[in-house]
C-alpha cells in the first residue's frame, strides 16, 4: 500500500544545472517508446518516459525556465511536441505534447533517465512496430499506441 505521505522524487540532468521535482510522488503511467524519434532523441533502443500532469511544472519557473531549451517538433498526428532540455549539457528533461489547436495536453513526459528513484516497473512497450529488439513475453506493449491514447 502506498504511503499518502511519499514526496515527489528529483528530475536532475546529466551536469546538474538543471534540477527539479515531479509534480507528484508517482507517474500516471510509464512508457517504454520505440518510435524512430525516441530511438534518435535517445541514441539508444528506446526512450522511457514517466507522464506527470502537468499541474505543478507549468508554467514554469522563471529560474527553471532560463536553464532549459526548448526544441519543437511536428508529430504524425499534427500535433507540435516542444522538447525541453538543459542548455548546458544538452539532456532532454521533458516533453509536452501541443494539441493542433493551440492548447498544450494536461500532462507532461518527463524523461525516466533523469527521475532519481523512479520505480521503472510495469511500464507499456509502445510504437513496437520500430522496435530493434524483442520485448520479452508477457510485457505489456502495442503496435503504436494503447486504445486509450488514440
Amino acid at each position: 500500500m502506498a504511503s499518502s505521505d511519499a514526496k515527489p522524487l528529483t528530475v536532475r540532468c546529466q551536469c546538474s544545472n538543471v534540477s527539479f521535482p515531479t509534480p507528484t510522488a508517482k507517474p500516471i503511467t510509464l512508457f517504454y517508446c520505440h518510435c524512430t524519434e525516441c530511438q534518435k532523441q535517445t541514441s539508444s533502443a528506446f526512450g522511457t518516459s514517466a507522464i506527470y500532469t502537468a499541474e505543478g511544472l507549468f508554467p514554469l519557473s522563471p529560474d527553471l525556465a532560463e536553464k532549459l531549451r526548448v526544441y519543437t517538433r511536428s508529430t504524425e498526428k499534427g500535433r507540435t511536441m516542444d522538447c525541453y532540455f538543459c542548455a548546458e549539457c544538452g539532456s532532454r528533461m521533458f516533453h509536452r505534447i501541443v494539441d493542433a489547436d493551440g492548447r498544450p495536453r494536461s500532462t507532461v513526459s518527463i524523461k525516466g533517465g533523469c527521475i532519481e528513484g523512479l520505480d521503472w516497473t510495469g511500464g507499456l512497450h509502445i510504437y513496437m512496430r520500430s522496435a530493434v529488439f524483442e520485448i520479452p513475453a508477457g510485457s505489456e506493449q502495442y503496435e503504436t499506441v494503447p486504445p486509450w491514447m488514440q
